[in-house]
């Protein structure tokens, strides 16, 4: 392996290359060279148009730690797939290498999840979010009435077999997904993520539900073709009672029902 010694060569032939990952696990690599680089069983494609705007290191808890900036490529990053979602909270490393021999080095300049993303024409500026992000967030969680746990997530425990299923939408009207017999209530506050068509990989979240279609929170990003296949995963409405009454969980509840909040200091006698 080449080390850092290579950058203090006279004439240098380096190229930064991206590798992002989405959450629905398909993977890309982009290079800033001409031409495709392959590094390892990954090949960059080339997209000199990608470029980092400033790479920062040191102590602090700021959350954009880069910028990315680059041209939306139809087959790879596209304008639809960012407005859809699909690239949110994407994991990305960016790392510097000489295209005359690539990986040979392979520095890492900067890794985290793509935040913030902007569009403007035919280009992109994407937000890198780093690991001390983390640090932004609350050292203790704030009391709450309502449980503080997603459902089936490691604090929630509730075993989620069963609590998923395959559906076949045969209709979309606006946000109305028709999805056949359902019990009701059982989805609200849950999600359906779409397993084909133009619309996969996608998941949306669950305002209710009757005995036969969904609530979405929001239309589908794109037409969905009839009999689309997709998984419809229960929710919960984080109160005590279903808690109890429904899953027979009450001693993982992560909710404070009754704890006094500060509506107790207007109760009074004839208020």
């Amino acid at each position: 392996m080449i080390g850092l010694e290579a950058l203090d060569k006279p004439l240098a032939t380096l190229a930064f290359c991206w590798r992002l990952e989405r959450r629905d696990g398909v993977a890309i690599g982009l290079t800033s060279h001409d031409r495709d680089l392959l590094v390892g069983y990954v090949r960059y494609r080339a997209a000199p148009g990608m470029t980092p705007s400033a790479v920062r290191s040191g102590i602090g808890v700021e959350g954009g730690d880069a910028d990315i900036v680059g041209a939306l490529v139809a087959d790879a990053i596209s304008e639809a797939d960012l407005m859809a979602g699909r690239w949110d909270g994407a994991a990305l490393e960016l790392r510097l290498t000489e295209w005359e021999e690539p990986g040979a080095m392979w520095l890492l300049l900067a890794r985290g999840e793509i935040g913030a993303v902007a569009r403007k024409g035919g280009a992109f500026t994407a937000e890198l979010v780093g690991a001390m992000a983390a640090l932004k967030g609350p050292v203790a969680p704030s009391t709450s009435p309502d449980c503080r746990a997603a459902l089936g997530d490691r604090e929630c425990r509730v075993d989620m077999a069963g609590r998923r299923r395959l559906v076949r939408v045969s209709e979309v009207a606006g946000t109305v997904a028709h999805v056949g017999e359902l019990e009701v209530g059982h989805y609200a506050f849950g999600s359906l993520r779409w397993l084909n068509g133009r619309n996969c990989g996608i998941v949306q979240g669950v305002i209710d539900n009757d005995a036969s279609a969904v609530m979405l929170a929001d239309p589908p990003p794109s037409p969905v073709e009839a009999e689309a296949l997709a998984l419809l995963t229960e929710g919960c409405d984080r109160r005590l009672d279903s808690c109890v009454a429904r899953f027979g969980n009450a001693v993982n509840f992560r909710g404070e029902p009754y704890l006094p909040g500060t509506d107790l200091l207007t109760r009074y006698p004839g208020a």
